[in-house]
């Protein structure tokens, strides 16, 4: 027989919020939702990416604390300063790019729910993330003794897609970040707060 208490408790409060989240209402749209579904759903490993991503932003200063303790109204102007990012080294983007790489497996998750749920812009979306990601695995098994990060700065298409894939990040999860505090406050806290432990 299975106990409850046999579940750790990171993914009963996971659960929980994921429960929050589809009871939005029927203005969220179905993509907002996939998103928070699955940032839930992948807390642990979502944490470690938005760590290597915040890292590699020099403006606007980003970390989890200063998203948890920030205002509706901070939270806003946080997401319009997001609009145009500045990065502090072709290095540490590489470091962020590298995590998308780790975390593939929930793209792939995105793109098949985007099929499920007939979301074209999330699919357009995912492939995008996908494509970058083969192109970083494709590089660095057919140079085994280069280093991506000679690429990137070598090739300023490369580096352009990775800082659109980076701010895209970013952007979205600001986006959902509002949403979520503006709707459920209990939630939002919980969900920063488990990233935050992840990071």
């Amino acid at each position: 027989m299975f106990h409850l208490a046999a579940i750790p408790i990171e993914i009963l409060a996971a659960v929980m919020i994921i429960e929050q989240l589809w009871a939005l209402g029927d203005r969220s749209k179905k993509q907002r939702r996939l998103s928070y579904m699955l940032w839930v759903r992948y807390n642990l490993e979502m944490g470690s990416l938005l760590a290597a991503s915040f890292k590699a932003v020099e403006s606007p200063s980003l970390s989890m604390s200063r998203i948890k303790s920030a205002s509706i109204k901070e939270l806003k102007k946080l997401r319009d300063d997001a609009g145009t990012i500045r990065y502090k080294s072709i290095e540490l983007v590489e470091a962020a790019a590298k995590e998308y790489v780790k975390t593939q497996h929930i793209w792939k998750a995105y793109l098949d729910r985007a099929v499920e749920y007939d979301l074209e812009k999330v699919y357009q979306n995912m492939m995008y993330v996908l494509y970058f990601i083969d192109y970083i695995e494709v590089f660095k098994k057919n140079n085994p003794d280069r280093l991506f990060v000679d690429e990137i700065r070598d090739n300023k298409g490369v580096l352009v897609k990775a800082e659109e894939i980076l701010g895209s990040g970013i952007r979205i999860f600001l986006d959902m970040a509002i949403e979520l505090r503006k709707k459920k406050t209990d939630a939002f806290y919980r969900f920063i707060s488990n990233l935050e432990q992840a990071a």
